[in-house]
């Protein structure tokens, strides 16, 4: 079990990681007016890796708010894709 339990450690750290990336992208494409490209890199951290990380923090039954955070700075980002298409 604690070799699943190790696994699963690495790969909440790896998706935290991979959110990042996308969040940096998502930045990048506000500035650039890319709103398109912008919303892709939106959904993926949406409805993909977030789902992914919530159920392996659930898995490993810890205590860790990184999914509330990371969906309040994607509740800003939004708003500012919502402002850049205007």
């Amino acid at each position: 079990m604690a070799k699943r339990a190790k696994r699963a450690e690495k790969g909440i750290e790896s998706l935290k990681e991979e959110i990042e990336k996308h969040f940096e992208k998502i930045e990048q494409d506000i500035q650039k007016n890319n709103i398109d490209r912008g919303r892709y890199h939106f959904k993926e951290i949406d409805k993909s890796l977030l789902t992914a990380l919530k159920l392996k923090i659930e898995i490993l039954g810890k205590a860790d708010d990184s999914v509330e955070v990371f969906k309040e700075r994607l509740e800003k980002l939004r708003e500012k894709l919502e402002l850049g298409e205007d």
